[in-house]
């Protein structure tokens, strides 16, 4: 039986919020449109193309958009109506695939290897679906076709907005190469520093570097990122449907003791597995704790919840209580996980155990945070006990 490479594409919304605001709006038309917070303390979460010639970009504060697009149109965001749109894109994407995994509100992958005698190859594909979007719904899509979801994702972001850029097999390489290695999944400023001590500014350089030379200088991950400037990806696009649960686990390299120390690992998965449910729309009922002790005896714990929730400080209280009922603390701890399962899509009008106007200020700081991690990368924001860790 003859190999034939996956066909994936992602699919990436141009400028999703003011794009919707459009849509219900047609007078806005040619204007900057920036959706946010509040004037005040806010900050931009979407902007049009109009308003990012002058600078205005996601995560930044409102009062500097103000003051570098003064004539900008400034909204609030209607995150219920995104939703539905969102929905409506996402169905039409379902036509020619089952297999759709979304990364959050505006974008998705989609394998498409074997709708290919139905629908045509992958590029083919990739233009029926923008063209679909545009005209049932009115909206642009960028796409990009790759064998791999990590080049399929960059390619999507080369020719913003309507875009469609194809990577075939035996053009990744080149496609990838001259690439600053900022493009890369993981690779954060800090990492981008360490690799500048190896005169290492492109994928190219990159590849060019022994394995043996990035595994010495960065563990694990040094070996992961020699394979993705190679653009070898070999995850599989994983529908939501099929996703049961979203978790975070961590292998300690030195056994935790302090019962402080374990709690506040526990409290930074939480804050990964809450920022994944809210780029997927997802919130869950039921939060399981996983603990692995030094002699590699392993227990889990659960607690499903008054209501579904995609907050942090709510999963992290569930998870802290069930710790309690484990021995961490007097026995040494080798490896934390908390996941989120039982899900319902999230819903605007969701309320938390502490009341409707705590649970506001709760949404709009999450939304805010995911802003803000989401231009300057994970981990740029963090719960102050975590700050050093």
């Amino acid at each position: 039986m003859s190999w034939h490479p996956r066909q994936i594409i992602h699919l990436d919304m141009d400028a999703f919020y003011p794009s919707v605001e459009l849509l219900d709006q047609p007078a806005l038309k040619d204007k900057a449109v920036i959706v946010g917070g509040g004037r005040k303390r806010g900050v931009v979460s979407s902007a049009s193309y109009e308003a990012r010639k002058y600078g205005v970009h996601s995560a930044q504060p409102m009062a500097e958009a103000m003051r570098l697009c003064p004539h900008g149109v400034f909204l609030p965001v209607r995150m219920s109506r995104y939703k539905e749109v969102s929905r409506k894109v996402f169905e039409i994407y379902q036509r020619f695939t089952p297999l759709l995994e979304p990364l959050s509100i505006d974008e998705a992958f989609l394998d498409v290897t074997g709708s290919v005698r139905l629908f045509g190859n992958a590029v083919e594909m990739a233009v029926k679906i923008k063209q679909a979007v545009r005209k049932e719904i009115g909206l642009t899509v960028s796409a990009g076709v790759a064998p791999s979801k990590f080049v399929a994702k960059i390619a999507s972001d080369m020719e913003k907005p309507d875009g469609l850029t194809v990577v075939e097999p035996h053009g990744v390489k080149v496609f990838l190469s001259s690439l600053p290695v900022s493009r890369m999944w993981g690779v954060g400023k800090v990492t981008q520093a360490a690799l500048k001590d190896f005169d290492v500014h492109t994928f190219g350089d990159l590849r060019r570097l022994p394995v043996g030379v990035l595994e010495r200088r960065f563990g694990a991950h040094g070996r992961q990122m020699h394979l993705l400037s190679m653009g070898i990806d070999d995850r599989e696009v994983v529908p939501e449907h099929a996703v049961k649960s979203v978790g975070h686990e961590e292998t300690f390299l030195e056994d935790l003791e302090a019962l402080t120390d374990i709690q506040r690992e526990v409290l930074s998965l939480a804050e990964r597995v809450a920022r994944r449910l809210r780029r997927v729309a997802l919130s869950g009922k039921t939060v399981t704790l996983k603990v692995k002790y030094h002699d590699f005896t392993q227990i889990t714990r659960s607690e499903t919840l008054g209501q579904f929730t995609d907050d942090s400080m709510t999963i992290y209280g569930a998870a802290r209580g069930l710790l309690e009922k484990t021995e961490a603390g007097k026995r040494p701890v080798r490896l934390l996980g908390v996941s989120l399962s039982q899900f319902e899509p999230g819903r605007e009008d969701q309320l938390s155990l502490f009341g409707p106007k705590i649970d506001e200020k709760r949404r709009m700081l999450n939304q805010t945070l995911d802003s803000l991690q989401d231009k300057h990368g994970e981990g740029s924001v963090r719960p102050g006990t975590l700050v050093g860790r």
